[in-house]
């Protein structure tokens, strides 16, 4: 069965449901662990997103990452290595009704995990940028409920741009 596309207006009790995957997380990946954060749309108020929690842990080694599979599968997820993106570790959990999703990078990826935190820090200062995108999924997933190609391949010219400023924006922050 395909993967239904469901957006949702934003729901206050993620951010307690996040900080309570985040200390999971940081259990099973233990001291190889320097950081975990709340990412992608759930992590941004009061934006409409599918309901799955994304999630950046920071570790120390990817090897590290590997040595915790188990850990990590006792939690409920599935590890899939990296899955396209070379230098991360993908997991998710709820099948193909995805519930929760981390990506996990080495800390001396700068490039990615930036990116991750600078599009959300954007989404969360500018509000005219979280709106255009939340209209954009809502519509989205309204032409495309059972075709999440559809719906990915719909948002990446509006998300690329959105990286960009974004990039753009964090520079100018510090």
């Amino acid at each position: 069965m395909p993967q239904h596309v469901i957006v949702v207006p934003y729901d206050r009790t993620w951010p307690e449901r996040a900080a309570q995957e985040a200390a999971s997380l940081r259990r099973a990946l233990g001291e190889n662990c320097l950081a975990v954060h709340h990412i992608g749309s759930t992590a941004v108020e009061g934006l409409a997103a599918k309901p799955i929690l994304d999630f950046l842990p920071v570790v120390r080694s990817l090897a590290g990452a590997d040595a915790c599979r188990g850990a990590l599968e006792a939690l409920g997820y599935e590890y899939l290595g990296e899955f396209g993106i070379p230098g991360r570790r993908y997991l998710r959990k709820g099948g193909d009704e995805r519930t929760h999703q981390v990506h996990i990078f080495a800390a001396d990826d700068r490039e990615n995990i930036v990116r991750h935190l600078a599009v959300r820090d954007y989404l969360r200062t500018h509000p005219a940028a979280r709106e255009a995108y939340g209209a954009l999924k809502r519509e989205l997933a309204a032409r495309f409920p059972y075709d999440i190609e559809a719906y990915c391949d719909g948002k990446d010219a509006f998300v690329k741009a959105l990286e960009r400023d974004a990039l753009a924006w964090a520079r100018n922050q510090t």
